[in-house]
């Protein structure tokens, strides 16, 4: 079988969620980065947030953050993409400095990590004296050399009391911080840093998505307000988002944030009416078939971290994984 007839199997994945003719549009990209991969001996790493073309097409390890970060530790491979956002390529990196780690467009950033900077978290630890801090993997290398241990919206809670301490601060997702104080009994210092996709959404959005789909089930991520995550049915990581759909399999889903993650999901499960609400991240949606097939033919964008930040930011993550 030549490569395009494989490449057209592909869009049975997707043909829930992608127009026949915009898939047509896609193959030859998607062919051209298979075979980049078989001869570049790379992998690519496709967040949740991805588009379906990425996610399903091309991709050869998805999930969350915290996932994309475990299996960053054990790719096999010379050559990592990362199809996702700047900080996630530095994480990769951090986790293999001897392989060359690729972000198809410099400008994925994150609202997140552009809310804190190292000399923020050195007043943190000035004014907080003895208190770990704890930072969310949605932040700069050099912001993570800063702290002690990092987290993950799917493992916040576990590393928060993993530290055996009375008091701990969460940077730089309030509303994450707040939804894990509500979890525990550790007392959580929060930083200001919201997300640009999940802080947009509201108690009146779920109450208009009840209104208009009775029954509907709604899950929302913890990086949303904690009034939001108050009345939906469950809140939860990308991945425990995920998990939830194929465990209850619930007649008709609202997942509470970015919008292709219910794309992604949908394809997963036919069987279940996936409602949209709809936010854009703008720095994931920056990641295209074509940039990443761009990355691999020619080398770019290399991620390189300073060796005097990578030591303790990876010191930062490796603790983070250690926390089972």
């Amino acid at each position: 079988m030549n490569q395009l007839a494989s490449v057209s199997q592909l869009y049975d994945r997707v043909a829930r969620v992608l127009p026949k003719a915009e898939w047509l549009s896609f193959e030859d990209d998607v062919a051209a980065i298979l075979e980049l991969k078989r001869t570049r001996n790379a992998v690519i790493l496709a967040h949740n947030y991805q588009t379906p073309e990425i996610f399903h097409g091309v991709a050869d390890i998805v999930g969350d953050s915290l996932a994309l970060a475990r299996e960053a530790a054990n790719a096999d491979a010379d050559v990592i993409v990362v199809a996702g956002v700047h900080f996630m390529a530095e994480t990769a990196k951090l986790l293999n400095p001897s392989k060359t780690v690729l972000i198809p467009d410099l400008g994925a950033g994150c609202s997140l990590a552009d809310s804190i900077t190292p000399e923020d978290v050195a007043l943190l630890r000035q004014t907080h004296p003895g208190v770990p801090i704890i930072t969310y993997v949605n932040t700069s290398a050099a912001v993570k050399a800063a702290s002690d241990i990092c987290c993950t919206s799917g493992n916040a809670k576990k590393v928060v009391e993993s530290l055996g301490v009375p008091k701990v601060l969460m940077i730089p997702d309030e509303f994450l911080a707040q939804n894990i104080a509500r979890e525990t009994n550790v007392e959580i210092i929060a930083w200001k840093g919201h997300c640009e996709v999940h802080e947009r959404f509201t108690p009146a959005d779920i109450a208009e998505l009840r209104d208009s789909h009775p029954g509907v089930v709604i899950l929302a991520h913890p990086e949303c307000p904690p009034e939001v995550v108050e009345v939906a049915d469950f809140s939860g990581s990308t991945a425990m988002m995920s998990d939830f759909v194929g465990a209850e399999k619930p007649a008709r889903v609202v997942l509470l944030t970015e919008c292709s993650m219910s794309d992604n999901v949908a394809v997963q499960h036919p069987e279940v009416d996936f409602i949209r609400p709809c936010n854009l991240c703008p720095h994931m949606k920056l990641i295209t078939l074509k940039n990443i097939r761009d990355a691999l033919e020619n080398n770019c964008h290399e991620v390189t971290i300073d060796p005097a930040i990578a030591a303790p930011a990876r010191l930062a993550v490796e603790r983070m994984l250690a926390v089972k």
